[in-house]
């Protein structure tokens, strides 16, 4: 290396791993000092665009704090450490050229959406003024953006399965990259800065609860020792097609999109790992199913590229007009679970409680707002991003567009049936009874409609609709196929639905109300 290669600032965003980093492996290959820096974007902790929830809320916070510390002590034992700033990038940039003045070239991977882009766009602004070198990297995805047999982006399929069909045929998965075991030092007098806490953004550390499905730490070391246990200590990643449906406990799911979502664990990383089980112990459904759903992350970058602003458009990729309502009293219901459906309140207590909810309920519940109360579907989409531990904009704008029927699929009328989608995956109420403990003195399948037992079971039960718990803000028709006839205790007229006065009523298609999920398809 010549003496004269200079200084390059390496900006991690998404890509807080030191394995498979292809911004630094350039920079230990281009430079004499090497500067691997995270901004605590204050942009980051101002409100949604369009109903100002908190747009980093306390569950991920602490992931991303954890996630940064861990990496800076990965970058230690290499030989530097990970240098962290809290301001906008293009201004931390800025400062460093400045104070530096031996900055030779920034270096980043590219993002897909617009204020990630207007990030980069000052990054060169910056770099332009000051005439450094910007050298920038896809690294997000499984499949590189160049190597897609789409080309330009604007013919990507809109539809997925499309999609992976032809990159299974046509296109192959790059190697990762091998990465030094020491890297090169810090330019001389720099400080690494203080990593901020959960107080400094105003926000406290949330409370583990002990029922979390998701109980673990932000950073690259959690990340490959999850994927060692699920992979190579357990062998639950061969039975994962079986059991990823689940809802209680750690081990029915990966549980990667955490790290994912900050690029703790890189997808060829998985991809490769793959590869060897499938070689050394088994090849089956499952193995091939954790790249299937790789597959349908990476679908959900490109549509964003493909699409740009479009994915955050109330009326989506297909410029539908639907009457969306901005109910806040029903909206409130949806989001503290006491909505008074118990699978949905279930789900929506989880993730207030813990930052995360299973595939399985996050297709339900935003089923449930889009298609039963008929609400703006950014508003759960912004709700997701401001609670959701593995929130990626891409796969959850994707995944909301896709479930209020103005994504990218042409059949638009998919619509889950909550009593069924209950029955199917918490046949007796076990997870309900986790997070709805009002409801635990219900025995058995009938937790799921307590609205339609008699008052004699819900005094038995311990439970009073109206007041220990609600009454449903909504009924759909198609419900009544799967809830046992009984009379209700009001003497009325058998309507099938106890107590239904004061409801919400809505008459809905019934088009599809058994729909579970395209198949395999793995949502949010």
């Amino acid at each position: 290396m010549s003496g004269t290669a200079g200084t390059a600032i390496c900006l991690l965003r998404c890509d807080l791993r030191a394995h498979d980093n292809q911004v630094l492996h350039w920079a230990q290959h281009n430079a004499d000092f090497v500067i691997p820096l995270y901004c605590f974007d204050p942009r980051h902790y101002l409100g949604t665009h369009w109903h100002g929830f908190p747009k980093t809320g306390p569950h991920r916070l602490r992931f991303l704090l954890e996630s940064v510390e861990d990496l800076r002590e990965t970058l230690k034992k290499k030989g530097s450490t990970l240098v962290v700033r809290k301001g906008k990038p293009e201004d931390v940039v800025r400062d460093l050229i400045t104070q530096l003045g031996s900055v030779s070239a920034v270096v980043f991977h590219e993002e897909a959406t617009q204020e990630e882009l207007d990030v980069e766009k000052g990054l060169c602004q910056v770099c332009g003024q000051h005439g450094v070198k910007i050298q920038t990297f896809w690294g997000s995805t499984l499949y590189h953006r160049d190597d897609l047999p789409f080309r330009p982006i604007d013919r990507l399929p809109d539809v997925y399965t499309h999609f992976r069909k032809a990159l299974e045929s046509q296109a192959k998965v790059r190697p990762t990259l091998r990465m030094a075991d020491q890297l090169k030092p810090l330019a001389p007098g720099l400080e690494e800065g203080s990593i901020p806490t959960m107080e400094d953004f105003g926000q406290k550390d949330p409370v583990t609860d002990p029922r979390t499905a998701f109980p673990c730490s932000g950073g690259e070391t959690q990340a490959l020792m999850r994927l060692q246990y699920y992979f190579w200590d357990t062998n639950l990643v061969a039975s994962y097609k079986e059991t990823r449906n689940g809802l209680v406990g750690m081990d029915y799911s990966t549980k990667f999109a955490p790290w994912l979502a900050l690029g703790c664990i890189s997808p060829r990383y998985i991809y490769e790992q793959i590869q060897k089980y499938e070689r050394e112990r088994t090849a089956n459904q499952s193995t091939y199913w954790v790249l299937f759903e790789l597959l349908w992350r990476d679908y959900f970058r490109f549509v964003a590229l493909k699409y740009s602003r479009r994915i955050f458009s109330l009326r989506g990729l297909q410029s539908k007009e639907i009457p969306w309502k901005k109910d806040l009293q029903l909206f409130d219901c949806w989001k503290d679970g006491k909505t008074g459906v118990p699978f949905v309140d279930a789900n929506m207590r989880e993730l207030s409680a813990t930052g995360f909810m299973s595939n399985r309920g996050r297709q339900n519940v935003a089923s449930f707002l889009t298609k039963d109360l008929g609400l703006d579907w950014r508003m759960g989409a912004e709700w997701f991003e401001y609670l959701l531990v593995d929130y990626d904009v891409c796969s959850n704008y994707g995944n909301w567009l896709y479930s209020a029927g103005i994504g990218t699929d042409p059949r638009d009328n998919r619509k889950f049936n909550m009593i069924k989608q209950g029955l199917d995956y918490d046949g007796n109420g076990d997870y309900i009874r986790l997070w709805v403990p009002e409801l635990q003195g219900i025995k058995g399948a009938d937790i799921h409609t307590p609205w339609v037992l008699s008052s004699a079971a819900l005094s038995q039960a311990g439970v009073t609709l109206g007041e220990s718990y609600p009454r449903p803000v909504v009924t759909a028709p198609e419900w009544s196929r799967h809830i046992p006839q009984r009379p209700v205790s009001t003497g009325k007229a058998e309507t099938g639905w106890e107590g239904s006065r004061g409801l919400l009523c809505i008459s809905l298609c019934e088009f599809c109300s058994s729909f579970s999920g395209v198949k395999g398809k793995k949502l949010f």
